[in-house]
């Protein structure tokens, strides 16, 4: 393969079928969904969509390692959560590891609008928004505005947007089990293609 061609499919915006592009990841703290996922984590710019059946059935443990660990990081920047259902818990935050000055609550009625701004403004190490309905040119913004501000994004959403087309780097159904969840890629670059079952630990939830 000549060079030049090889370089340009390495591009994280080239999607080569099952084929993964080489794109720079974070541990999810799951070792069977770093095993099932494009790269080995999530991805460390990229927008993530995480499709339930309803918000609070588990879904903030699925990536409350990786928060832990971002929040850690140097130069500090914010974990951004924008327009969150319900109010975060700080002692829940701290007991997973999370750097409570580093938290940032943003309660607004323009999530999209707001989290497009978290993620390119260059102070936040990954963003987190609730949203009911979004169009895919939004959804489009969202994408490359983790790229522009090399941001992780997680936009949680109702299982019924799984029917809508996304420009996500990652779509992800989530389902609670009696153990943990169920995990469905519905969208990656060389993803898993069966369900991927984690468990929690005890002091997860």
């Amino acid at each position: 393969m000549d060079a030049r061609l090889a370089r340009l499919l390495e591009h994280p915006a080239i999607w080569r079928g099952r084929s993964a592009a080489h794109v720079a990841t974070w541990p999810t703290g799951f070792a069977v969904l770093d095993a099932g996922l494009p790269g080995g984590g999530w991805p460390r710019a990229g927008l993530v969509e995480v499709l339930t059946p309803r918000i609070g059935l588990g879904e903030l443990a699925l990536i409350m390692p990786a928060l832990a660990d971002l929040t850690a990081l140097m130069p500090p920047r914010w974990t951004a959560w924008i327009a969150p259902p319900l109010e975060p818990y700080a002692p829940a935050l701290a007991a997973h590891g999370l750097a409570l000055e580093r938290q940032l609550i943003v309660r607004t009625e323009i999530p999209l609008w707001a989290m497009e701004q978290a993620l390119v403004s260059g102070a936040c190490e990954v963003a987190l928004a609730w949203v009911r309905r979004a169009q895919p040119r939004s959804l489009r913004r969202l994408q490359l505005a983790t790229e522009r501000g090399r941001t992780l994004g997680f936009l949680f959403r109702a299982l019924s947007s799984a029917r809508e087309s996304s420009p996500a780097a990652l779509r992800v159904q989530f389902e609670p089990t009696s153990t943990g969840a169920r995990l469905t890629l519905l969208k990656s670059r060389g993803g898993a293609r069966t369900p991927i079952d984690i468990t929690w630990s005890r002091d997860d939830g």
